[in-house]
């Protein structure tokens, strides 16, 4: 018996509702009633890594409702909470709450002010003119009870934070949290993990099982539906469905691998309409994956590939139409606060000359990407599908490489480009985080 993606999410809906202790009793358990495979296991316990931060998060907010007398800190402590308390510093307000500590710089206290005339809650706009701040502005009053935080401004306005808000809103919180949760994934992992494909009439016609195909989408960046008539019709039906189709001659209903890295709003949708021949396999590679074993193994290769500029350039000339698109950024994208990655650039055709590294790191970035190329071409991490009529594919493209074996007799494939921010927003409507 092998772990069902209903466990993984079981996994996920744990990891944001208790406590650290609980998990590892959670995940012992579950590897005592299902034979998960070694990747596996790994695969989890790296998430439960990742989103560490945000459950040291979640256990410093649910203590911030604790009722008991405790003793000042130094100058503030929350009257009936122990675990929460603060400090004016000359240059900021530190606040600790559960064991994190998070520091408040004082404009920025002032400028996010949630009261009505500051903040519209309708709109969710800001009112304040930030400009008009004095960026030496400090409180003139300050208290805390067991929820609240409130500052009283030198012309007498009074700001509210609520506790819990201002710990998820820290510099501190988001360093210890992912922005995204995510399943890193071999070959193994993913086959063992059975995640199940979306149904064509029920993904149509019901949000929880267009839902339950974003999630997928979400946490191991390709998903599939099942059962789509195949036609050019069906298909845009079934794209749209999860959001608008690029309205670009050269990009819509087509497959263009070449370029598709340089597009940085591309989702990528595949669907063969008819195949008569043999061959033709689709091979899909985790690049968060690979680039996760770097970091592991090569920290300092990992910081090579992930700040060093690589101009990456697409030249086509025809008679009917030209292109000359240009890309210029590090191979890994991380995230600056926390480090996680969020896109891979990754296509060796298209990488234009080397013009934008020093001299003295040519050979170490060569290193590093030489260790990463090895690490996407391990035939563990290589995920083989076949396409077949009816079976529609979306990919993430700043997340999963493809390609395809060669195939005999005739083969007809559409597909689409999806803006990524439409496909975010569609999962984000749907209450899910992207």
């Amino acid at each position: 018996m092998h772990a069902d993606t209903d466990t993984l999410y079981y996994i996920c809906s744990v990891i944001q509702h208790e406590a650290i202790w609980l998990h590892v009793l959670v995940i012992n358990a579950l590897c005592a009633r299902v034979l998960l495979s070694l990747q596996v296991t790994m695969a989890l316990i790296r998430l439960l890594t990742r989103l560490s931060g945000y459950v040291h998060l979640k256990q410093g907010l649910e203590c911030l409702g604790a009722s008991s007398q405790s003793k000042r800190l130094q100058q503030h402590t929350a009257a009936h909470s122990s675990s929460c308390s603060y400090q004016l510093l000359p240059d900021c307000m530190e606040l600790s709450c559960g064991g994190l500590v998070m520091h408040f710089d004082y404009v920025w206290l002032r400028d996010h002010c949630r009261s009505a005339s500051c903040y519209n809650s309708k709109t969710n706009q800001r009112n304040l003119d930030t400009a008009s701040i004095d960026l030496n502005i400090r409180p003139s009053k300050s208290r805390v009870d067991e929820n609240n935080l409130f500052l009283t401004w030198p012309d007498g306005h009074i700001t509210r934070y609520n506790l819990t808000w201002l710990a998820q809103n820290s510099y501190e919180g988001q360093k210890r949290s992912a922005v995204q949760p995510r399943i890193l994934w071999s070959a193994d992992i993913y086959s063992s993990a059975k995640v199940p494909s979306a149904s064509w009439d029920k993904f149509m016609s019901c949000d929880e099982e267009l839902k339950n195909f974003l999630n997928n989408f979400l946490l191991y960046g390709i998903a599939f539906v099942e059962g789509v008539p195949p036609t050019l019709d069906a298909t845009e039906t079934a794209t749209q469905r999860v959001s608008l189709i690029r309205n670009d001659k050269q990009q819509a209903l087509l497959y263009t691998a070449q370029n598709s890295r340089l597009n940085h709003q591309c989702i990528q949708v595949f669907h063969c309409l008819r195949h008569e021949g043999t061959g033709g396999r689709t091979l899909l590679v985790d690049g968060f994956h690979a680039a996760d074993a770097v970091l592991q193994r090569t920290p300092e290769n990992f910081e090579l590939l992930s700040h060093v500029p690589i101009k990456h350039e697409y030249v086509e000339n025809l008679s009917e139409h030209r292109n000359h698109m240009i890309g210029i950024g590090p191979v890994l994208n991380v995230y600056p606060w926390n480090n996680e990655v969020y896109m891979i650039r990754y296509n060796n055709y298209d990488r234009s000359v080397i013009n934008t590294v020093p001299h003295d790191e040519v050979r170490r970035w060569y290193a590093a990407h030489r260790q990463l190329t090895a690490e996407l071409r391990r035939p563990d991490n290589e995920l083989w599908v076949k396409l077949k009529p009816g079976k529609v594919l979306f990919i993430d493209n700043w997340r999963v490489l493809h390609g395809r074996e060669s195939f005999t007799g005739l083969r007809q494939l559409c597909g689409c480009y999806l803006t990524r921010d439409d496909v975010l927003n569609t999962a984000r409507s749907l209450g899910l985080q992207a």
